[in-house]
């Protein structure tokens, strides 16, 4: 092999490691960026309440028992 090979050869490999890295911390910054994440979260919520709002309802009046329950047996408890 000449030089001139070699040396194309290291900068090819250069070049993919660089891209690789690249890549790699795309990934890691798209999984650390909560407000984006936060985001998409909120557009699927309110998606999935505009297809089918019963779930969402069934599961809000759910809460509101369990959390009445709880406040009374704090009120009423012999404690």
């Amino acid at each position: 092999m000449s030089d001139e090979s070699v040396g194309e050869s290291i900068e090819t490999r250069i070049a993919a490691t660089r891209s690789e890295l690249e890549r790699t911390l795309d990934a890691i910054e798209d999984k650390l960026d909560v407000p984006k994440r936060v985001g998409k979260l909120t557009a699927r919520a309110q998606a999935s309440f505009e297809q089918n709002p019963v779930p969402w309802k069934v599961g809000a009046i759910a809460a509101a028992i369990v959390i009445g329950g709880i406040v009374a047996w704090a009120i009423f408890s012999d404690d």
